[in-house]
C-alpha cells in the first residue's frame, strides 16, 4: 500500500531499541504520530477512536526532520487492528514519486469544521480513519483533530 503524508497529528512518541547495549539503539528507534489537543497547556491525546503511525528509524524516515516527509510517498503495511487500536507502519520512503494509493491526512476541526464521525456519511468509500478525539469541553473552542 502506498500512502503521501500531507501532514502529521500533534502528538509524537518514540521507542528506543530494546537493547540498551545496542550502539546503535537510537537508530533502531520506532516513531509514532497521533493526534492531541491541548488541554491545561499541554497537548495530550484523548482518543475517542485509538489510533497511530508508525515510522522506524530506518526507511527514509527523519525524526529531526518530520516535515520533510510531507509530500512524500512510503510503501506501507496493511492497515490493522491490534487490541483496539488502528494502526498504519510506514515501511519506507520510496525514491522515486509514485501514485499513492491514500493520503495520511490531518483534519482539524477549525480548518474543516466539525465533522460527524459517527455518521454513515461522514466520509467516503475507501477512507480509512487512524485515530479520531474527543474535545475536552474546556477546549472546546480550540482545534480538535482526526487523522
Amino acid at each position: 500500500m502506498l500512502v503521501t503524508i500531507t501532514g502529521f497529528g500533534s502528538v509524537w512518541r518514540r521507542r528506543d531499541g530494546r537493547d540498551p547495549g545496542d550502539p546503535r539503539r537510537f537508530v533502531r528507534a520506532a516513531y509514532f504520530n497521533t493526534t492531541g489537543v491541548p488541554v491545561n497547556g499541554k497537548i495530550r491525546t484523548r482518543p475517542k477512536i485509538v489510533g497511530h503511525v508508525r515510522f522506524n528509524g530506518v526507511g527514509g524516515f527523519d525524526p529531526n526532520y518530520p516535515l520533510r516527509m510531507v509530500n512524500s510517498v512510503f510503501e506501507c503495511a496493511d492497515p490493522c487492528n491490534w487490541e483496539g487500536q488502528n494502526k498504519v507502519l510506514f515501511e519506507r520512503m520510496l525514491s522515486a514519486p509514485r501514485q499513492p494509493d491514500y493520503f495520511l491526512v490531518v483534519a482539524r476541526a477549525s480548518e474543516v469544521g466539525h465533522l460527524d464521525v459517527g455518521s454513515p456519511a461522514w466520509k467516503s468509500e475507501g477512507t480509512l480513519l487512524i485515530s479520531n478525539l474527543v474535545t475536552p469541553i474546556a477546549d472546546a473552542a480550540g482545534a480538535g483533530a482526526s487523522v
